[in-house]
């Protein structure tokens, strides 16, 4: 069956079913109050909001008593053994209480905003800004205007993982609110209102939402949204979020929507691509794959999300460059994360794969939290004309380019216009794309001194021969100007090749991994 706890009946409040309760760390929604034969006194039926901690479905030797969405989600317990809350203003007297100092220090973080008040003057309720009651066992409002009369001035709050049961609880607590600005309502549990509009006041001021672990779908955000008319900033990471509708006047007002963790249905997207203002977006670990934006060619600009400058798609399913090509439609695009997909380039280096995505996105600022400065966008848009220079060539050049490779590489002929076509020579032999990040290992050998060790480095392919003498004066203390410098391949075996020039790279005298260097000096 799954029993917890002895057999005393505490008094319970009125009407306990669906309200929540905690039991230790855990918690919980009662489902059942009542006897469950063939044991004595009363019990509760509750839902764990971790399925772990249950022992059944709600049923006991056949009978049904309720209901979990989980097989193993609920358990029968002891009245005595749960805790069903105290009221806002207890919980504030009893967390202050314990150090009032330490708290009113404390930073708070609601969505991706992360806010420290410092030490208040006033030491009292009235003063605080903020107030942080994670964890605690908020159940509501307490009685009417205490709130109000006591901590006023709060324009940041936490209640992630308290005993809150529905939205109107909520709504009992911000109504007495009125400069509140920022709500973190993070793993709870709360069953929805049959009329959203009406709790509309409560919210009015709220710019900033966080319902992360909530268990909401995107079709209960939207109707829930009819209660934030200001609303700029929400994150609804973690729920049960899988396909996307469109917002039909409401979160006109969003900037910034953080939907990161859920098991987001391909094209899912574009459903949010009208919202005017939004110009921050988190789909990271949502398993994308495909972003389309077909209103427009490529290499035009699309209609969609227009206000749109930060993108994460981390850790997601992206393995095609299409994909970025589509990104390049988003005119206000600026700064995107891309870490930890699948998009590699011809060397399966990370780097040349970053310099590929600096290329063929012309407007980016930011790419994976590191600055794109003039020189890294010249030396990608550079490599990337060479990289393609043949691919180009045979499709037509200039001339007549053909549609298949215009697709492809939608910025190509731009670059071409800004840099000048790419020379013959640079197209003959189609070099790896990161080449100033390829390392080559030489092995330096002395043949005029034979009690010297061979030494051996790994060197930028892209390295001039003047620094690799400036290297080997810090070895060997001898003057770059007195080294002379020949190389043997182990492909060409008992021919000496001349080093004859310090301003040419190692690749122009196509130095391979694993050649030998021979270093003699005057």
């Amino acid at each position: 069956m799954g029993v917890d706890g002895p057999l005393e009946e505490p008094g319970l409040p009125e009407e306990p079913l669906g309200r929540r309760v905690s039991c230790g760390e855990e918690r919980a929604t009662v489902r059942y109050v009542g006897p469950v034969p063939p044991t004595a006194g009363l019990w509760l039926g509750v839902e764990w909001d971790n399925p772990e901690r249950g022992k059944h479905d709600g049923s006991h030797e056949g009978v049904v008593y309720f209901t979990c969405r989980h097989p193993k989600g609920g358990s029968f317990v002891r009245p005595a053994k749960v805790s069903f809350g105290v009221d806002f203003l207890t919980a504030v007297r009893r967390l202050y209480h314990i150090d009032t100092e330490e708290v009113l220090s404390e930073e708070i973080s609601i969505s991706s905003k992360t806010l420290e008040w410092g030490k208040i003057k006033e030491r009292s309720f009235e003063s605080l800004p903020s107030m942080l009651l994670s964890r605690c066992e908020v159940n509501g409002a307490g009685e009417s205007g205490d709130i109000q009369r006591n901590t006023p001035n709060v324009r940041w709050l936490d209640l992630s993982r308290t005993l809150l049961s529905c939205w109107e609880d909520v709504a009992a607590v911000t109504q007495q609110l009125q400069q509140l600005e920022g709500l973190q309502l993070s793993y709870n549990r709360l069953c929805l209102t049959s009329d959203p509009s009406a709790l509309r006041q409560a919210f009015s001021s709220l710019k900033v939402l966080a319902l992360i672990g909530c268990d909401l779908t995107w079709a209960q955000v939207l109707e829930l949204s009819q209660m934030w008319p200001q609303l700029e900033d929400l994150c609804v990471e973690e729920n049960d979020i899988t396909e996307l509708q469109r917002p039909e006047g409401v979160l006109q007002s969003l900037k910034s929507l953080s939907l990161s963790n859920n098991p987001l249905k391909e094209d899912s997207m574009l459903s949010i691509a009208a919202l005017p203002r939004l110009e921050q977006l988190n789909v990271s670990n949502t398993g994308l794959s495909v972003i389309r934006f077909d209103d427009v060619p490529p290499g035009s600009q699309t209609a969609m999300f227009p206000a749109l400058k930060i993108l994460n798609l981390d850790n997601n399913n992206i393995t095609e460059w299409s994909v970025v090509d589509e990104l390049s439609k988003l005119k206000s695009l600026v700064q995107l994360s891309c870490r930890s997909n699948r998009l590699v380039s011809s060397d399966g280096n990370v780097k040349t794969a970053n310099q590929l995505l600096i290329a063929k996105l012309g407007q980016l600022v930011v790419l994976n939290s590191c600055e794109v400065h003039a020189e890294d966008r010249r030396g990608a848009e550079l490599d990337y004309i060479k990289m393609f220079g043949e691919e180009w060539l045979k499709a037509g050049g200039r001339s007549q380019v053909s549609t298949q490779f215009t697709c492809q590489h939608p910025r190509y002929l731009s670059l071409i216009d800004k840099y000048g076509a790419p020379e013959e020579g640079e197209l003959k032999k189609q070099q790896p794309f990161a080449l100033k990040n390829q390392l080559i290992k030489i092995m330096f050998v002395f043949p005029d001194d034979a009690d010297r060790k061979p030494i051996e480095k790994k060197l930028p392919a892209s390295m001039v021969v003047q620094k690799v003498k400036g290297l080997l004066y810090r070895l060997l203390k001898v003057p770059a100007a007195d080294l002379k410098l020949t190389y043997t391949s182990p492909k060409m075996l008992g021919t000496e090749f001349e080093i004859d020039s310090d301003l040419k790279t190692l690749q122009f005298y196509s130095i391979e991994d694993g050649d030998q260097m021979l270093v003699r000096w005057s």
